[in-house]
């Protein structure tokens, strides 16, 4: 940690790119991103105890800290660890919400209950995280289990990448679901990392 960060911010590997990219534009030279492995959504299980032993570890060089996660399939454990070290979430109370603001979330999700989301990272690392991650590669009759009752996959895209858009169109393909376009930009982050105050150092 530089002398110039106050605040550290833990946060989902599958959101490092967005923080990192609205810090370096905002110039929010107080705060440090620490993340933990994107792939871990996939076992929940290890989220808390990375949390806990993350901030264990470098919580006393910080004068404040936040998690940006949201339950991520903890079963609340992740809130246990929260109040154990009395560390706030940034706003967002589901993953995607912190792509797209929670209202916008909440307005998306009662239009559809069906939805798979995804976002730039996870569209281009949809087969490993997806197929590979859950066992869908070595077990394809796994794929009704997962994915049988969505309706649709909507990508929320935070930049403009020809790439991501082409991998969340054949991500959609093989699960065999409509593909809806919703463009987020990096407002909700900015908005999220806007709140933190800038310590006295």
């Amino acid at each position: 940690m530089s002398a110039d960060k106050t605040t550290l911010v833990i946060a989902c590997g599958a959101i490092a790119h967005e923080l990192v990219a609205v810090v370096e534009a905002n110039n929010l030279d107080h705060i440090d991103i620490q993340c933990l492995p994107a792939e871990w959504h996939n076992t929940p299980d290890k989220i808390a105890p990375g949390v806990d032993n993350l901030l264990t570890e470098r919580l006393p060089d910080y004068q404040s800290a936040y998690v940006a996660y949201a339950d991520c399939g903890t079963g609340g454990h992740l809130d246990t660890v929260l109040e154990k070290h009395q560390v706030q979430r940034l706003p967002g109370a589901h993953c995607y919400a912190f792509f797209t603001g929670q209202e916008t979330f909440d307005e998306l999700a009662e239009d559809e209950l069906g939805t798979f989301y995804l976002t730039d990272y996870l569209a281009l690392n949809f087969d490993r995280l997806i197929f590979c991650g859950l066992g869908i590669d070595r077990y394809p009759e796994l794929m009704s289990t997962y994915f049988g009752h969505y309706k649709k996959m909507l990508y929320l895209a935070q930049f403009d990448n020809p790439d991501a858009l082409s991998a969340a169109q054949e991500a959609a393909a093989s699960l065999k679901l409509p593909l809806e376009v919703h463009r987020t930009g990096l407002k909700p982050f900015e908005s999220a990392l806007a709140g933190i105050p800038v310590r006295a150092q």
